[in-house]
């Protein structure tokens, strides 16, 4: 029997979101049915109100989230109902090339549920990132749920959901930040806050902050920043170099996502050290560096796609850290808000006000 559920729908570009009936299927083969206990407010989900992401709409939107497990279909054995999870858009198929040489973490073919969710007219719904966690309940695959410790707070829990994890896997993972290294985080907002975190964890002996907004900063400094930097005041480059010896940092962090910012990272590294864009560049963007510049410096120029996490073995873990005091996942909630509240945290989230705004239900 299909449930129906109150949810935020985005129903074209540019236009205000709406609170709607939504109609939830049962769980089909493979699927799960999750009861939402909190959702986080992301960029994403403004891009995709925006149509930044495709054009797909109408959209439900919401994909950081946790909740508990209310029903699971034929097939399924990783999650049970009553099981506290995560919500992941990274459900790995085990099958694709990336999954076949045993770096699931870049699994090119995830899973999503097969079934649509609608509104009461019977018009599909396209779920933000396959999860549409705005909504009192969602139907994803059941590999999209991460069974992890359940006195874990779901507010913060659920933001390992996406920025969290992106900007904390963007060091442990993908910057692979040693324990003594330097590091610089150019952008200090969630994603960026998280880097600054990750590196901690990491052991970084100098995490350096960059940003043109002073509590951004203030974040930075407050989950593990050594040193923060106002990009409006100094020379970016000069001054990372200045605190490194001279040398730029082993490790440097984009989370911006622009051309002038991905060039500081660029130069403001040591040779042979590491650049990690995980900012976001919107499709008109074009980098252009002096190519014997990517040689001579040698090192390496990567992306990080969500952290590079591997939820089943990423989650639970820094659940462990949290629970343990290692990793203040509370720090990123800002304020938590309800389903209608959501256009003005789109809005205080544009200006910088907040890490994260959390709808709890």
């Amino acid at each position: 029997m299909t449930q129906q559920v109150r949810g935020v729908v985005a129903p074209g570009k540019g236009e205000k979101v709406r609170i709607e009936t939504i109609v939830v299927p049962d769980a089909g083969p493979g699927e799960a049915v999750v009861k939402v206990q909190a959702c986080g407010v992301c960029h994403t989900d403004l891009h995709y109100r925006e149509g930044g992401i495709n054009d797909e709409f109408p959209f439900l939107l919401g994909h950081e989230a946790a909740g508990i497990v209310e029903s699971v279909g034929e097939g399924v054995t990783e999650v049970a109902p009553g099981d506290f999870v995560i919500l992941n858009w990274r459900a790995v198929c085990h099958e694709c090339r990336a999954c076949r040489r045993g770096r699931p973490w870049y699994c090119f073919n995830t899973h999503n549920a097969k079934q649509p969710m609608t509104l009461t007219d019977g018009t599909a719904l396209t779920p933000a990132l396959g999860i549409g966690a705005f909504a009192e309940k969602t139907l994803v695959a059941a590999g999209q749920c991460t069974k992890v410790d359940p006195s874990a707070s779901p507010a913060a829990a659920g933001l390992l959901g996406c920025g969290v994890m992106a900007g904390i896997g963007a060091a442990l993972n993908t910057g692979n930040v040693q324990r003594g290294d330097s590091v610089a985080v150019i952008g200090c907002g969630g994603v960026g806050a998280a880097s600054v975190a990750g590196a901690r964890l990491a052991g970084a002996a100098k995490i350096i902050a960059v940003d043109l907004d002073e509590r951004k900063l203030e974040w930075a400094r407050s989950l593990g920043a050594t040193h923060t930097l106002h990009a409006g005041s100094v020379d970016v480059v000069e001054a990372v170099r200045e605190l490194t010896d001279g040398n730029g940092a082993d490790v440097v962090i984009e989370a911006v996502g622009r051309p002038e910012t991905y060039q500081q990272a660029f130069y403001a590294r040591d040779l042979a050290g590491t650049v990690v864009l995980v900012g976001v560049p919107t499709p008109e963007m074009k980098l252009e560096l002096p190519l014997l510049d990517v040689f001579g410096r040698g090192g390496a120029l990567k992306s990080s796609w969500y952290g590079d996490c591997l939820p089943s073995r990423d989650f639970p873990m820094l659940i462990d850290l949290y629970q343990q005091g290692r990793l203040d996942l509370d720090a990123f909630v800002s304020e938590t808000i309800g389903l209608e509240d959501i256009e003005e945290a789109f809005a205080k989230m544009h200006r910088g006000e907040v890490l994260r705004s959390v709808v709890m239900f």
